[in-house]
């Protein structure tokens, strides 16, 4: 794999190759392949809720948590007739392989990775292997969002992302579609005559970004400036007794019980004080500090930043419990109050990923090896002109098995998945 660097491992961002896909059984590969539509049920049953709450037809504090922290511009054009029933057309669920099937810890709206996972794609299915999507999957997956071409913005809190988003444009430009082309989110003026933009950046980082006011509204741009997809926090919301009659109403109940499965228990770490007999579900304690003084074996939980921070993403805002001191579980948990107002987290039951074991090369010797490590699985589903939605690949990031966090880091194998027999 000598051409790597073309869609960014290099010094510093590099990770472990390996001689072949991640094997998943019949079942698994069953399920990433429905998965899709569930999910997108999921996101306009989300978007429903939200708009909602903001008509009146139901509490208002829905929206004002997820507004919380977002200039008012960005929540008027989330609210505006302009976005109604627009959603990202990139669905990507971060999925912990564990004993008892997948666990859903992640929602991405602004994904990364889709580059990578072409162009591995590419190579592992130029050997032949039955790869999730296919060869070409994520670039045929992509070329569906704007068939007739249109223009990748990054941002520079991107920028680490950009070979690959190259890698992606010329692929799909050699191809003989498009045009495509790839432009700093930046400089991007209000003149451009571009009316088809993929939007490579987070909405936390619209102050450096001076025409994204002016295209707010816009249906084309996709992911839409809808920043409340962008927010873990309806990985919580979803468990709310407050709101179960609402998502009943608003998601099929087949596709809300698959959601569930996946979705582990979780909570708004909300300081507000809960009446003397009421405590929080499942913790059994009356306030969150009574949770600062859990043991260890109590602590097996995850605090997250929710969203619109550069902490959001690449597990930087994401502390485990049982994997610190009491004394940084507490700083943590009370950091979590009092940024409430302006910077929402969730708490999660924490999934404990199983033991897998996969062959690298060194990056050394160049000779095989095998890894006991966690996999964390990311299938990528795209979304076209016409609803449909497709499976177009599947990365797995695979960690040794000390890493309590799974994500992309130098000592972590990254390869494709491939159907099992």
């Amino acid at each position: 794999m000598s051409d790597a660097g073309a869609v960014g491992f290099c010094e510093g961002r590099d990770w472990l190759f390996s001689p072949e896909p991640l094997t998943l059984s019949p079942a698994e590969v069953s399920q990433l392949e429905r998965l899709g539509h569930p999910l997108r049920m999921f996101q306009q049953g989300c978007d429903r809720i939200y708009r909602r709450s903001v008509k009146g037809t139901l509490p208002s504090w829905i929206a004002g948590l997820l507004d919380s922290g977002k200039p008012e511009w960005l929540i008027k054009a989330q609210q505006s007739e302009d976005l109604r029933d627009v959603a990202p057309r990139v669905i990507r669920p971060d999925l912990l392989m564990t004993d008892n099937g997948f666990a859903l810890t992640e929602l991405d709206a602004v994904p990364g990775g889709i580059g990578i996972t072409g162009w591995l794609s590419q190579r592992y299915g130029a050997e032949g292997y039955r790869l999730l999507g296919g060869a070409a999957g994520m670039v045929e997956g992509f070329r569906s969002l704007m068939p007739s071409g249109g223009e990748v913005l990054i941002s520079e809190e991107s920028v680490d992302y950009r070979p690959e988003m190259e890698w992606l444009v010329n692929a799909l430009n050699g191809a003989g579609e498009g045009p495509w082309g790839i432009a700093s989110a930046e400089r991007f003026e209000d003149s451009n005559t571009s009316d088809r933009l993929y939007r490579f950046f987070e909405l936390f980082d619209w102050e450096a970004i001076p025409a994204l006011s002016s295209r707010a509204r816009c249906r084309n741009l996709t992911p839409p400036c809808k920043p409340h997809f962008e927010e873990k926090l309806w990985l919580a919301l979803l468990w709310s007794p407050s709101l179960r009659e609402v998502w009943d109403a608003e998601v099929r109940r087949s596709h809300l019980q698959r959601i569930r499965e996946l979705v582990p228990f979780g909570w708004v770490v909300d300081p507000i004080p809960l009446p003397p007999h009421a405590s929080l579900p499942r913790l059994e304690v009356h306030s969150w500090q009574q949770l600062e003084n859990f043991s260890q074996k109590q602590r097996r939980l995850v605090l997250k930043v929710s969203g619109f921070s550069e902490l959001a993403w690449g597990s930087r805002g994401v502390v485990i419990g049982h994997d610190v001191s009491q004394e940084e579980w507490g700083a943590a948990l009370s950091a979590a109050c009092e940024g409430f107002e302006n910077q929402p987290y969730i708490l999660q039951e924490f999934r404990e990923a199983k033991l897998v074991e996969h062959s690298y090369f060194d990056p050394v010797t160049g000779s095989q090896k095998i890894m006991r490590g966690r996999a964390r699985l990311c299938p990528y589903y795209f979304v076209n002109e016409e609803g449909n939605i497709n499976l177009g690949g599947c990365l797995a990031t695979i960690v040794p098995a000390d890493k309590k966090k799974i994500h992309g880091m130098r000592d972590a194998i990254l390869t494709v998945c491939e159907a099992g027999e």
